[in-house]
């Protein structure tokens, strides 16, 4: 019985033709997008960060005395100007200390430059907190691949009350923040540069007919290092020399670059990218790890080149050296086992601690400075208090659950990755819930936090190619948004700011009793 010509099997391609086509394929999910306004996209992200910084520098001295922990910090960050090490408030010896010291180096240098005063201990963080705008910018626009979305970004974090805070007072976490955003802006730098280079080889393949679907191997030469995954880990070094609780994204950006290694050899047609990621980036993974780590302890050099520091000849009083580490890092490793056990032990109640599970409502802002005085026939009251833009913060986790849903559904890499460094930001404080914890410390992850928001106002002003009625609609709705940012941080400004305003203006802008 002869088959009729549709009921014939078609010619299968010949292995050459299906590798070219597979090739073609790869190349294509592997393209960067390369935008046309590289120059003018850096004046637009500069608008929003020198935005950004004249709203931080206006009155930045006032108040002029220390508020809040400043009363530590800003002398910490002196003496490690004239010592090397802090100094005990009482006997003029080595004080202890809960924190490493690379935050307290960034305050000294304002110091350094306009001395020891509220602008010297306060421009440090005015200055960070400007640059993370800038930061965030960029890499909003990286992942979103439009400059509006990434100036977007960028603006929301401006005007967000918890950031503009941080960055007007001498505390740590504002350094924190910034290394942290920094080192995943590198990595993602290092997520392009990679699949950059599979490119290359796909293309160099193609011409010489060779196969890469067995794996990728990197090219020899210091040329070809991960350079930018090498700043990540300074950048995150750097950040766990501000604060301890950058461990956690450690965890994050080495999980991130295991899933974007096996993503990126996926879209080049590998045929057991984990596989092939376990055998040629594992010494890479170590290698950031341990840069990390390095970073970290260089940031106790001061503590290591002097002789006054807390504990630092402990391993020698108590003759507890091993043969095969100087005393010098036995003793510092004691020292951080008192850090640990000093954190996970801090119970003490604070009239203004709160739980990580009220942070996306704000539930408890922290009042760094109140001041009462009369000021005509009223009274008038200037305060600075730490409280997120309720246009912004009540929109995350609405914003969290879609990255969630893009994530799981769209297998969307940039949902995944907002998602994870937010998480590592407020989550782990969950795990101490008999620790005093503070709203501010959720400040590593709002930049993440905006960029989940941004992604869904990407959603809803839709694609370039999409209907102008579409478009429109889109645009109203994301500038009915901003406009609402704008106006609510314009109404909590004196109480960010500390102005001095009437006492019922005062009270009128803590809109439930928990802010009181």
């Amino acid at each position: 019985m002869s088959s009729s010509p549709a009921q014939k099997p078609l010619n299968p391609p010949t292995p050459d033709v299906a590798l070219a086509n597979s090739q073609e394929t790869a190349l294509v999910r592997l393209a960067r997008w390369r935008p046309a306004d590289v120059i003018s996209s850096w004046y637009w992200a500069g608008t929003v960060a020198l935005l950004a910084g004249v709203l931080r520098l206006i009155n930045l001295a006032t108040p002029p005395q220390k508020i809040f922990d400043e009363a530590f910090y800003a002398k910490h960050a002196h003496d490690l100007l004239g010592h090397g090490y802090e100094l005990n408030d009482q006997s003029n010896g080595p004080g202890y200390v809960a924190h490493p010291p690379l935050g307290k180096w960034c305050i000294s240098l304002g110091e350094w430059l306009f001395g020891y005063n509220s602008l010297g201990w306060r421009i440090s963080a005015a200055v960070f907190g400007t640059l993370s705008v800038l930061i965030l910018c960029r890499l909003g626009r990286r992942m979103f691949r439009s400059t509006v979305l990434g100036c977007l970004a960028g603006l929301l974090m401006a005007l967000d009350g918890l950031h503009f805070v941080s960055s007007r007072v001498a505390l740590l976490d504002i350094f924190l923040m910034f290394f942290v955003l920094a080192s995943f802006a590198c990595l993602l730098l290092d997520r392009e540069q990679r699949r950059d280079a599979m490119h290359a080889q796909l293309l160099r393949a193609e011409q010489n007919g060779s196969d890469l679907r067995a794996g990728v191997r990197r090219e020899s030469g210091w040329r070809n290092w991960p350079w930018w995954r090498i700043a990540a880990a300074v950048m995150l070094g750097c950040a766990l020399g501000v604060k301890w609780s950058a461990i956690w994204y450690l965890l994050v950006l080495v999980l991130l670059i295991v899933v974007w290694e096996v993503q990126a050899r996926r879209s080049a047609g590998v045929r057991q990218p984990l596989t092939d990621v376990i055998g040629w980036e594992t010494g890479w993974i170590a290698a950031f790890v341990l840069i990390t780590l390095g970073t970290f302890l260089a940031s106790y050099t001061g503590w290591f080149a002097t002789d006054g520091g807390w504990d630092r000849n402990w391993a020698q009083a108590n003759s507890a050296g091993v043969w095969y580490l100087p005393d010098a890092l036995v003793s510092l490793w004691h020292y951080q086992y008192d850090i640990y056990q000093f954190h996970v032990n801090l119970s003490s109640p604070h009239p203004y601690q709160s739980t990580p599970y009220s942070w996306l409502y704000l539930g408890r802002p922290v009042l760094y400075y109140r001041e009462t005085r009369p000021c005509g026939t009223t009274t008038c009251t200037s305060g600075i208090l730490a409280l997120g833009n309720p246009a912004l913060w009540w929109t995350f986790l609405a914003a969290s659950a879609v990255c969630l849903w893009r994530s799981a559904i769209n297998r969307d890499w940039r949902a995944l990755a907002i998602l994870l460094s937010a998480a590592a930001g407020i989550v782990p404080w969950m795990l101490y819930p008999d620790r005093t914890t503070y709203f501010f410390y959720a400040l590593p992850a709002l930049p993440f936090l905006v960029l989940a928001v941004t992604l869904v106002l990407g959603m809803i002003l839709g694609s370039d190619n999409a209907r102008a009625s579409r478009r429109l609609t889109g645009t109203l709705l994301v500038g009915v948004y901003v406009v609402l940012v704008v106006v609510a941080f314009a109404y909590f400004y004196p109480i960010y700011s500390g102005q001095a305003i009437p006492f019922d203006d005062w009270h009128n802008r803590l809109w439930f009793d928990s802010w009181k």
